[in-house]
């Protein structure tokens, strides 16, 4: 399969690491062989119809931070015209979040998908600005259109939610989506200590962003669950259709006094046909999604099942290389490869 990688960030290095670290494990189980003959970065692009050699463009992208300085590399090349002259089957969408809107990912999905490429993306903000207009888009040009990465990390939280919806009804979806806060609501049950000391520890060891609005706000877990409310219940949310509160006004005292009442303060996301909500919420200790550090854990409500969890790393580039990795295995399959 030919692939366009455009962004080649954590998560672009991280893909191509698990191409070249799995090959064998891809070929001989998937019969699945992934061939980059491009890639975009901030700087330009770097195209090789052949294939690139992906050991070498990974070095030389680590120590000149740019795809630009390998071989053949064109400064100032930009994504729009690598999908329109490159000959590819399939994109990967990697490029930073905008949650306002959706560049430029959003236009790099539309063109990928209006030239007949299928699309892989670990990308919020087109889908939080304009999934009903992709999903439509996709189904027209007759493209396959997966975005498993953008929810949860390594959790296959949407592949489980498509194969939940083959024999039940989805009520409700609970998750605790943000690793960041997470991190934090555990480090001050567990220690006491107040919130801003604990932030700046945790970008120190690269756990939060230099301004964590974002995850603090909880913005970012309202964008999951606009995501979770249109491709698994079929609404067509908007952002500004989430009730948010984030944790900033939690502190130490109140996290003691939920522990000593057998509770934990999480931030959690809701999603109900009649309900959109990120708030702080009293989870009891030992219920599926009272889960620690950077964990990331989502609990679906089921007609028939009742109610099934899933826990898992919610962040980090191998860990979410496994949700674009599983995208790509399911695109070769839905192709009959």
């Amino acid at each position: 399969m030919r692939i366009i990688i455009i962004g080649f960030g954590n998560l672009g290095k991280g893909i191509c690491r698990a191409f070249v670290e799995k090959a064998d494990f891809l070929k001989k189980v998937h019969g699945l062989v992934p061939r980059v003959v491009a890639v975009v970065d901030e700087f330009g692009a770097v195209v090789d119809e052949k294939g690139l050699n992906l050991p070498q463009l990974l070095k030389t992208a680590e120590s000149s931070r740019t795809v630009v300085k390998y071989k053949g590399g064109k400064r100032g090349k930009l994504a729009l015209d690598v999908i329109n002259e490159v000959s590819a089957d399939l994109v990967f969408e990697l490029t930073p979040t905008n949650i306002r809107t959706g560049e430029p990912g959003l236009g790099h999905i539309k063109r990928a998908m209006q030239a007949g490429k299928h699309i892989i993306t670990s990308n919020k903000g087109p889908l939080v600005v304009a999934f009903k207009e992709l999903d439509s888009l996709a189904k027209k040009q007759g493209v396959e259109f997966r975005y498993s990465a953008s929810v949860g990390g390594a959790v296959p939280v949407i592949g489980l939610a498509k194969k939940l919806l083959s024999g039940n009804e989805i009520s409700e979806i609970r998750g605790v989506l943000n690793g960041t806060t997470n991190y934090i609501l555990t480090r001050m049950s567990a220690e006491g200590v107040p919130q801003e000391i604990i932030i700046r520890e945790a970008q120190e060891l690269g756990l939060a962003e230099k301004d964590p609005t974002l995850d603090i706000d909880g913005i970012d877990t309202a964008c999951k669950i606009t995501i979770l409310a249109n491709s698994v219940l079929g609404m067509d949310a908007k952002l500004t259709d989430v009730k948010v509160v984030g944790i900033r006004r939690i502190t130490p005292e109140a996290t003691r006094l939920a522990q000593e009442a057998g509770q934990m303060i999480k931030l959690v996301g809701i999603a109900r046909r009649d309900l959109l909500e990120v708030s702080p919420k009293l989870v009891p200790q030992g219920h599926p999604l009272a889960v620690g550090g950077t964990l990331n854990a989502v609990t679906f409500e089921l007609d028939l099942a009742r109610e099934i969890s899933i826990t898992g790393f919610g962040a980090g580039p191998k860990e979410t290389s496994s949700s674009l990795l599983g995208d790509l295995i399911d695109i070769h399959h839905s192709l009959g490869g």
